[in-house]
């Protein structure tokens, strides 16, 4: 370190310096050589700066120190003293105070007491150089194996002096690797590094000492960061549905990045049908390609001669080039994924399996690329429990590509995190309630579906649950009571029943009740119609439709029980009179007319609708009536209806 210019160097008394001077014989023997790495250290900063001396603390810090300087080439016997301010462990002699190429013993001492042995100083040798320069144009050899080439340039130092320089060299943060052999200053060479890589960040430094001077190393150079030629990606996929229907999202190109430590600008080639090649530049890894993309390519830009594109055909050979029969399996007791695969025989072809974590972006799939005759591969990747990774082999040739339907899979199945969300829908024809649901999400399902379980609550009555079948989206409830209705669903998988989702409640009317009132309005209907129509066929304007409304035992008339015949006493049969030949001659009184009241029609004996209605018929009393000619009625007496005039209902029933 550096520090204040010394004190002035103040003559000592001739018995003071011949006692020490036999100290300093008595300790010669034990004087540390130069460049010791002891406890006391001393030496110049470049070919023409200050003498730095320190070294490690000891005894009281409080107490003052002085270091002792003695040459011992052209002032010999001749010693001065440097006060240290208190507390401090190094000082610095200006050059101006010291002999070129002198040579030196020095030595610390405090409360004359000497702390360590003296040191030899040899002002010529014993200096510290500055870090060399490296210089940040950084060329190539343009053959394989790939060489870089760096110019440097050592610290300002005499000419005739040889400086020894050392210089580490790292690949993108790892272990920094010693150069060898050391490089001299005399003569200067450039520094060669064999054996790169392309498209790699390196970085490089290095320090410098005096020849003969091994332990005192310059300070180190400041890092050269430099980077070989980019070059073109090594494995380059495609991401998307190239052998199915077209998605709503392009194909997404892409590729594993060439450089490490280091910003890489690719250059994309695209060919699509009966048009020109595409090209574009982009520093990301990834690129969207059109769907009608028949061949992609991706190179670097500024890369080298030898380096040339890597290609992907995007033709889809169909079904039959793909594989079949994959199965993905998890390995006891490993975090990672077994994929085996069936391959029709023929010729050889590579294989690539992609896989990536539902819901993630395109960007991070990730891939492996197995060369022909490979049947099962082992994914090299933390899988996490109870996430679904989508896996997906493929086989691919120059020719184009033919991948096997996707696998979903989960390193270990879990319970699911949550249940449906239930909505109701249109009930059915018959009014019979129905509800539909939505499916679980994967990350939420946590592993395969294996059923639904729906419950339903009616009520205060208990609930009632019962399995539905993965693949239902839609269901009627038949069973349902009438009133407050509660419905929820879960989901299993083979780790268990989750919990259950969103509830769904709603009010279920009382069909009963409906129907209840329907049958009343059409008795009232009905009702209201029979009494319509009676009073229309009773009244005198409608008589027309008693005989088409009414029965005929209510349109009828009732004859008087007087004109009835039944109750009469039977009357001995007498023979018909003989008409008379001469006749005398009646007188025929006059009778006043009496009004004529509308007459009941007549029916036959025993037939009337008195007979029928009120009195029993001859058969019922056991009577039989006589024959023909014995019906004749008998010639009505003077208190029966003798003089009754015949209406013309009677006349018209006699005819």
């Amino acid at each position: 370190m550096r520090g204040g210019p010394a004190a002035p160097f103040p003559p000592w008394p001739k018995p003071v310096l011949l006692l020490l001077l036999l100290l300093l014989l008595l300790l010669f023997s034990r004087t540390r050589p130069q460049g010791s790495p002891g406890p006391l250290q001393c030496y110049g900063f470049g070919p023409l700066g200050d003498l730095n001396c320190s070294w490690e603390p000891h005894g009281d810090l409080g107490a003052p120190s002085v270091l002792y300087v003695q040459s011992q080439k052209y002032h010999s016997n001749k010693t001065w003293t440097v006060a240290v301010p208190t507390g401090q462990n190094w000082v610095t002699i200006p050059r101006e105070q010291l002999t070129t190429s002198d040579e030196l013993l020095v030595w610390v001492a405090k409360a004359s007491q000497l702390l360590w042995p003296p040191v030899f100083v040899n002002l010529e040798t014993r200096m510290k150089p500055d870090a060399p320069h490296l210089y940040p144009d950084v060329d190539f050899s343009e053959d394989d194996p790939l060489e870089a080439i760096i110019q440097w340039a050592p610290p300002t130092w005499p000419p005739h002096k040889v400086l020894v320089c050392q210089f580490y060299y790292r690949r993108c943060q790892e272990s920094w690797v010693l150069l060898e052999p050391e490089v001299k200053s005399i003569p200067l060479m450039p520094i060669e590094i064999q054996d790169l890589e392309l498209a790699i960040g390196y970085e490089m430094f290095g320090r410098c000492h005096v020849d003969k001077e091994e332990d005192l190393w310059s300070e180190w150079s400041p890092i050269l960061p430099f980077q070989t030629p980019p070059s073109a990606p090594k494995d380059v996929w495609i991401m998307g549905n190239i052998c199915g229907a077209p998605g709503r999202q392009e194909p997404l190109l892409l590729w594993k990045a060439s450089g490490l430590c280091m910003q890489v600008t690719y250059r994309v080639w695209i060919q699509v049908k009966d048009q020109e090649v595409i090209q574009e530049e982009t520093p990301y890894c990834n690129f969207s390609v059109p769907t009608q993309a028949e061949w992609v390519g991706v190179s670097a830009v500024n890369a080298t001669s030898w380096e040339s594109p890597t290609n992907l055909s995007l033709t889809c050979l169909g079904p039959d080039f793909a594989p079949h029969g994959v199965v993905v399996k998890s390995i006891s007791g490993n975090t990672e994924l077994l994929v085996t695969w069936q391959q029709e025989p023929g010729e050889l072809q590579e294989h690539v399996v992609d896989w990536i974590r539902d819901g993630d972006p395109s960007e991070d799939l990730n891939w492996v690329r197995l060369p022909p005759g490979n049947r099962s591969a082992v994914l090299p990747v933390d899988f996490k429990e109870g996430v679904p990774y989508r896996i997906t082999v493929t086989a691919i040739s120059p020719w184009g590509l033919a991948p096997a339907p996707s696998v979903w899979k989960f390193r270990e199945e879990l319970v699911p995190l949550s249940g449906p969300v239930v909505w109701r829908i249109q009930d059915s024809p018959s009014g019979i309630p129905a509800v539909a649901w939505e499916e679980v999400p994967r990350q939420q399902l946590r592993g395969h579906l294996t059923h639904y379980t729906l419950c339903t609550q009616s009520g205060t009555r208990p609930s009632v649950c019962k399995n539905v079948t993965g693949s239902t989206r839609t269901i009627t409830l038949p069973d349902l009571h009438w009133g407050p209705c509660k419905l929820w669903m879960t989901a299993s998988t083979i780790a268990g029943q989750g919990p259950p989702g969103p509830s769904l409640q709603f009010h279920l009317p009382d069909n009963t009740l409906n129907w209840k009132v329907l049958s009343v309005v059409c008795l009232l209907w009905g009702l209201l119609l029979t009494g319509c129509g009676v009073s229309l066929a009773t009244c005198g304007r409608c008589v027309h439709l008693r005989h088409k409304v009414l029965p005929h035992w209510v349109w009828e008339k009732i004859p008087d029980p007087a004109n009835s015949n039944f109750s009469l006493p039977h009357v001995k049969e007498v023979p018909q009179a003989q008409p008379p030949s001469d006749s005398p001659i009646l007188e025929v009184e006059e009778i006043e007319q009496v009004p004529v009241k509308e007459p009941s029609q007549p029916l036959a004996p025993l037939d009337s609708g008195y007979e029928k209605h009120f009195l029993p018929t001859p058969e019922e009393l056991g009577l039989l009536g006589p024959t023909a000619g014995s019906r004749l009625r008998p010639e009505p007496t003077s208190g029966e209806e003798r003089g009754a005039p015949l209406t013309d209902e009677d006349i018209e029933a006699q005819s």
